[in-house]
């Protein structure tokens, strides 16, 4: 498969008043096509600084990171990724529909067009009959429905996640998470996505990158293929016994014990 995103030797120092912050540091990463892949670490780790850089919010001290071969800001400028973050961040002012057709009437897409387009996301993510509600007249889960719809309005590529559950109930996360993998597998986009949770970045990964408290550096690369297709997965992953030894091998790697029989990969 060929890479979505192609990060090499990246390091980011933030100049700060009584020294430098490493925040990264000589991180290498490969993402395929249409491949999920869950960034896991404690905080200040640099999850989120290394999502800033591939979505060109930031740029780093060293190093190169390609997305679909270009850099990022010219994958920017070609539509090739959306992003979600924790919070919707839909105009509250918009109905549903007008906040997916948001990046669209920017890039001046046509109203029919636009209109079409919305129509067919708010299928994708069940929320059709709320076209014309407001955000405050939704759950948090809806809410958040609405901003990947948002992100997938211009059918990216590649959709860049930052803990975009992280502020929701347990029971309405999980709803999510197999609401994620259905959109995925009907997408085809690849994803990079930040998370906290341990369960979440093995249910819903491929691969989950395990990362070094400050400075960031990749520690491991856990494959989740025993697990299936994380497009296919369902519930029922949850009650599976390697979705058990996989939680407790990246949680042992998070705090740095040793894990007999790993079945990290090298970092690609």
């Amino acid at each position: 498969m060929s890479g979505a995103i192609q990060v090499n030797g990246v390091s980011r120092v933030f100049g700060v008043k009584g020294g430098d912050v490493v925040a990264l540091e000589q991180v290498d990463l490969t993402v395929a096509e249409g491949e999920f892949v869950s960034l896991i670490g404690p905080s200040g780790c640099g999850k989120s600084t290394l999502m800033r850089l591939v979505a060109d919010l930031d740029q780093p001290t060293r190093g190169t990171i390609e997305v679909f071969g270009k850099t990022p800001s010219a994958a920017r400028k070609n539509r090739d990724y959306g992003i979600a973050f924790q919070q919707a961040g839909l105009l509250p002012w918009k109905t549903v529909e007008a906040n997916i057709q948001l990046p669209l009437k920017l890039h001046g897409v046509a109203a029919p067009a636009r209109r079409a387009r919305s129509a067919e996301l708010l299928e994708l993510v069940g929320l059709s009959d709320f076209a014309g509600h407001h955000p405050d007249q939704l759950s948090g889960g809806m809410q958040q429905r609405v901003a990947i719809a948002r992100a997938l309005a211009e059918q990216p590529k590649l959709l860049l996640m930052d803990e975009p559950f992280g502020a929701l109930d347990e029971i309405t996360r999980e709803r999510m998470q197999t609401e994620l993998t259905r959109i995925c597998a009907e997408t085809g986009a690849a994803v990079l996505f930040v998370t906290h949770s341990i369960p979440e970045a093995v249910y819903l990964s491929d691969r989950v990158v395990v990362m070094s408290p400050r400075p960031g550096r990749i520690v491991d690369i856990v494959d989740v293929a025993t697990l299936g297709d994380s497009s296919d997965r369902t519930d029922a992953v949850r009650e599976d016994e390697g979705f058990f030894h996989t939680v407790a091998q990246v949680r042992e790697l998070l705090h740095g014990a040793p894990v007999t029989g790993a079945r990290g990969v090298e970092n690609r």
